[in-house]
């Protein structure tokens, strides 16, 4: 037979916070409650590695492509660095895994730059030459300087 779960998740998440809320935990779906809600988090360590690899990608145009540099760029740096901030402020516990999610991200960024860029993957450092504050920094651009 085919769980509620299984046959209308909407009809499902209604009906669990229904019997959440009034405190009904023995009728409540805990196992697919606890596996939903480790899924939110993990969709939000997602959110957080695509914000870094589109503001990295863009900070990698800007470095390696000053001639093309225009508003786009500039604003898509400007919007990811806000959202970003946004972003970790709704979910400080996710500063403990800057380091590696911007390792995650650059390595992603990397790719996207040399498909965008047309320019060899091996144009661009191997490893993240900015650190988390750097990129988030709306002060920081990075030009070849840098």
């Amino acid at each position: 037979m085919t769980s509620l779960y299984d046959a209308d998740f909407y009809a499902w998440a209604n009906q669990q916070a229904s019997l959440l809320r009034a405190g009904n935990l023995s009728n409540a779906d805990i196992a697919h409650i606890a596996e939903e809600i480790e899924s939110i988090g993990k969709s939000e360590k997602r959110e957080l590695v695509s914000r870094l690899t589109v503001l990295l990608l863009q900070m990698l145009k800007w470095r390696f492509q000053p001639g093309l540099r225009g508003n786009s760029w500039r604003y898509t740096i400007k919007v990811q660095r806000r959202d970003l901030v946004r972003h970790l402020d709704d979910n400080p516990s996710l500063r403990a895994q800057l380091t590696p999610v911007l390792a995650d991200a650059y390595a992603s960024a990397i790719l996207m730059a040399a498909g965008e860029t047309g320019l060899p993957e091996a144009t661009f450092p191997a490893a993240c030459p900015w650190s988390y504050r750097q990129a988030a920094d709306p002060d920081f651009w990075p030009d070849s300087a840098n």
